[in-house]
């Protein structure tokens, strides 16, 4: 089933675009023209002739078939998800950009159900996959190198073979996914339909949000009260979500004898439990010269004695509060690409002319940002809220990163294109380091270059420890939902016991703090997804240090890493850098990047 990504941004734009210039918006009509299109309706009922065609082809005939006959059903496997992944991806963006319509919500419920219920006979598939023998795979590999060029994807399904359920258990999970659906969908809404009052004027999630990062202290201060307030208001319901989504996970797990809650995420970002610990320990071990010598600058850049929730993503005094248009903004990121690579200045130009970018903020529209690789026979499309700041050319260099790498990655068809998220986070953080080097080659003044090595510090601290912090708290959290249903005050507690620690002695926290886990989306979305951003972070820091060495033919390579979508392990894509995410001093180069960084904001104080 579909479930379009959201990037974690912690001061999201919004509310209002004056002065910004024109920006674009969606044409979705690359996938369908409407929800009662001709075209949409014919592939709802060639999906629902072809699920069955298929089974009734292969159910229970997979261990006979010749390696040119599982070559066939592989295909007609994939076509069915190219066909059904359109259709979701249309209903999906569709609703995203007015989640508070309800005609928009049920159409995407619909879909969902119907094809749930038309893929319910294909469940057969994985499960006969895995119960092929390793030899018999190896020789159809050998005899075919069509079917060859799938191994990646067989390995990967397979990886999931210790946990397998009956073939009925699994179609019967496959059924109830709706239900799990279901609660997402009553997260986002909730969110989407709060309502903030700052100093007499109500905004969204999105405009209190934008407070945050507000030059004057004292709207930060009231935009934290109300978020608090508000969440606090609605915290049962958030808790009850929470509640639900980890319960449910916990059964799942448990009936799968899967050794830990994380595990169903390390096998679908195909990385090692002990890659993943080895980035988590390196970057807790580094929050003392990351994060809390950070802040303890800020707090003096700022002034004060303590350090509020509140200045944690607060302006410097220094910076300048212009706002970017987006025609500038497009600029900067435009050159920073050309100047990388010429191709990659002309794989990013047809987002911004095609309708393939919808950046304004709407009501009812959804928060954050994220670039939804549709699919491959189609294009990705780039979802934002630009409200102008320096950041929010950030984000979409990131998002344009993504939807790069979506369009290269396309050439490998559906079933090998998508990337685990461990590195379908690295174009997008590379576009972002391309984008930042290049506005800091324009500085005039030490001034400037400490505002923007600042922001760049604060974003990759947002990025690496922060998602780590997140990713411990997701750990607690599931782990004490095994012993218990948890109360409100359960979650804030766990909540808390991660903030000091990451942010350290700098701040203090106000009383409301403990239920701002409430709005993040990857919590009930992606459990364990925020781990992806630090591994992405860390992974481009190690390969930009490659690139800025001038290593020989570094763009070639790193154009071929992005055409490899999901048909390499990380070891192979990496290889051919030097670069290898298993070795445990792999994470320490990434981090010592950051670190010297504020090294450089250090001197400048002395």
């Amino acid at each position: 089933m579909l479930h379009l990504p959201f990037p974690v941004r912690d001061a999201n734009p919004t509310s209002g675009s004056e002065g910004l210039g024109n920006l674009p918006e969606w044409n979705l009509s690359d996938l369908y023209n409407g929800d009662d299109a001709p075209e949409l309706l014919a592939d709802l009922e060639w999906l629902e002739s072809e699920c069955a065609a298929f089974a009734a082809d292969y159910e229970g005939k997979l261990a006979e078939l010749s390696a040119a006959d599982l070559l066939t059903c592989v295909q007609r496997n994939e076509k069915i998800s190219q066909v059904s992944g359109r259709i979701m991806s249309y209903a999906g963006l569709r609703y995203y950009q007015l989640t508070t319509d309800a005609e928009r919500a049920q159409f995407m419920a619909n879909c969902q159900e119907k094809l749930t219920n038309f893929s319910t006979p294909l469940v057969f598939f994985t499960l006969e996959l895995n119960r092929l023998e390793d030899e018999k795979l190896s020789a159809a590999f050998a005899e075919n190198a069509g079917l060859a060029r799938y191994e990646p994807v067989f390995r990967r399904i397979r990886a999931m073979k210790p946990y397998q359920l009956s073939d009925e258990l699994e179609r019967f999970l496959h059924d109830l996914g709706v239900v799990g659906d279901a609660w997402e969908r009553l997260f986002d809404e909730t969110i989407a339909g709060l309502t903030f009052e700052v100093e007499g004027e109500e905004y969204n999630i999105e405009g209190t949000l934008n407070f945050l990062t507000d030059p004057n202290r004292d709207k930060r201060e009231a935009a934290a009260h109300e978020l608090a307030r508000v969440f606090s208001d609605n915290i049962k319901i958030f808790s009850r979500v929470h509640n639900t989504a980890a319960k449910e996970k916990e059964v799942v797990d448990r009936w799968r004898n899967m050794p830990t809650a994380q595990t169903g995420r390390h096998l679908s970002n195909d990385v090692e439990p002990e890659v993943v610990e080895a980035l988590r320990d390196a970057v807790v071990a580094a929050y003392p010269k990351l994060s809390h010598r950070y802040y303890e600058l800020k707090r003096k850049w700022l002034g004060l004695d303590r350090m509020q929730v509140w200045d944690r993503n607060a302006p410097l005094p220094m910076e300048d509060p212009r706002t970017i248009s987006w025609d500038e903004a497009r600029k900067m990121v435009m050159d920073a690409y050309t100047a990388f690579d010429p191709r990659m200045g002309e794989l990013a130009e047809p987002f911004f002319d095609k309708g393939w970018i919808d950046a304004a903020v709407k009501p009812g529209k959804a928060p954050g940002a994220f670039a939804h690789p549709t699919v491959t026979n189609v294009h990705p499309y780039v979802m934002l809220n630009y409200l102008g700041k320096p950041r929010d050319v950030m984000t979409l260099a990131h998002e344009l990163g993504h939807g790069v790498h979506q369009v290269l990655a396309a050439e490998q068809g559906e079933m090998l294109s998508s990337t685990p998220l461990t590195l379908a986070e690295t174009a997008s953080v590379f576009g972002e380091m391309l984008t930042f080097r290049k506005m800091l080659e324009t500085a005039e003044t030490t001034e400037q270059r400490k505002v923007m090595l600042a922001g760049k510090v604060e974003d990759m601290i947002n990025t690496v420890v922060r998602q780590i912090a997140f990713y411990d708290f997701e750990c607690k959290l599931h782990a004490a939902r095994r012993e218990s249903e948890l109360t409100p005050d359960d979650i804030n507690a766990l909540w808390m016991s991660v903030q000091a620690e990451s942010l350290g002695e700098a701040f203090d926290f106000m009383e409301g703090y403990e239920t701002f886990w409430a709005y993040i989306p990857h919590f009930v979305h992606s459990p364990f997804y925020v781990y992806a951003y630090a591994f992405g972070d860390g992974l481009v820091n190690a390969l930009y240090a490659v690139y800025a060495e001038g290593g020989e033919g570094f763009e070639d390579k790193y154009f071929d890493m992005l055409k490899a979508g999901g048909s390499k392990h990380h070891k192979e894509l990496l290889a051919p850098f030097g670069l290898d995410a298993s070795d445990p001093k792999f994470w320490d180069k990434g981090l010592s990047m950051i670190s010297d960084m504020i090294d450089e904001l250090e001197a400048m104080e002395a």
